[in-house]
């Protein structure tokens, strides 16, 4: 369905929205998520916490964040996916946001995304304009879904150094629209969703541990008919990696991964077997340049004085 962008009157009765965080070892921003939600009007806030060992959860009850405030604890580390299912399935409100615990909205955003979100029954999912901590626009919060091809061009770096030769599938350098417009994709770091949607399309794949399942649950949700709109006055700030960045290379083995099960559920079925291999054994290089260029460095680290 085509939709243009819209200019919203924004209603002081937008429906109550659950704010669903997954935490692991975020430390103090889990606190300022939290408290970013809260300041934003959530009806209620559920922090999934995935066995955490840094002490962010107490410091988090010790907060004032409250009553709004649940607090679940798996025993172990069950992976994003699962958690924001556990999160969902937790929460009561018709309106679903799902929030990175390292970040925070400002607060208007969440009433931005409901109203435009609640503007048409055929919106299933809204994204905010995601920024970095020094306020440049971030990677990631309004995309194209990745084919074979432009994840190839993307993953080998080829949009970089030859923007005017490659099309990336990150519209981050394209002008920011004046409302809310149609994306085939956005970031699963701040993403609210439709409940009655969200129960026609189905959990989040809990095949994907860390990455991509923001892609996946992005492209379900539009081939059941729903639209995804990126609202570019409703902002969140995202300090990128804050769970993930002291392990590097579980990071990259779960993100090549995930590149690989996107692929096979989505696009193998469709491509001769030799572009299969093709692509499959792209992505498998493509970790080995990246696992070889982490170890080099963490090798150079330990050797300086």
């Amino acid at each position: 369905m085509r939709m243009q962008p819209q200019s919203l009157e924004f209603s002081q009765t937008a429906p109550a929205c659950a704010v669903v965080i997954v935490n692991y070892n975020a430390g103090p921003l889990l606190i300022n998520a939290a408290r970013s939600a809260q300041q934003a009007g959530a009806s209620e806030i559920v922090i999934v916490d995935n066995a955490s060992t840094d002490g962010s959860v107490e410091a988090l009850l010790a907060a004032d964040i409250g009553p709004a405030l649940a607090v679940i604890r798996n025993g172990a580390n069950l992976g994003f996916a699962a958690g924001c299912n556990i999160g969902a399935k937790a929460s009561t409100a018709p309106l679903v946001l799902f929030l990175n615990p390292d970040c925070s909205l400002e607060p208007m955003a969440l009433h931005k995304l409901a109203t435009a979100l609640m503007a048409d029954e055929h919106i299933g999912m809204v994204g905010p304009l995601l920024l970095n901590p020094d306020s440049s626009e971030q990677r990631g919060g309004r995309r194209r879904i990745p084919t074979p091809l432009s994840g190839f061009i993307h993953g080998f770096g080829l949009s970089r150094m030859a923007p005017g030769l490659f099309d990336d599938f990150n519209q981050t350098g394209d002008p920011l629209p004046n409302g809310p417009v149609p994306v085939e994709a956005i970031s699963g770091s701040c993403m609210m969703v439709r409940r009655t949607a969200a129960l026609a399309v189905g959990p989040w794949d809990e095949g994907y541990f860390l990455h991509g399942e923001d892609l996946d649950y992005c492209l379900r949700f539009s081939r059941a008919g729903f639209a995804i709109m990126f609202v570019p006055d409703a902002i969140a700030t995202h300090v990128r990696g804050a769970s993930s960045s002291g392990r590097p290379l579980f990071v990259e083995w779960h993100k090549h991964q995930s590149m690989i099960r996107f692929y096979g559920k989505f696009f193998a079925a469709s491509q001769p077997l030799p572009m299969r291999w093709l692509v499959k054994s792209g992505i498998a290089l493509r970790l080995a340049f990246k696992l070889a260029a982490i170890s080099a460095g963490q090798l150079l680290g330990q050797r300086r004085p």
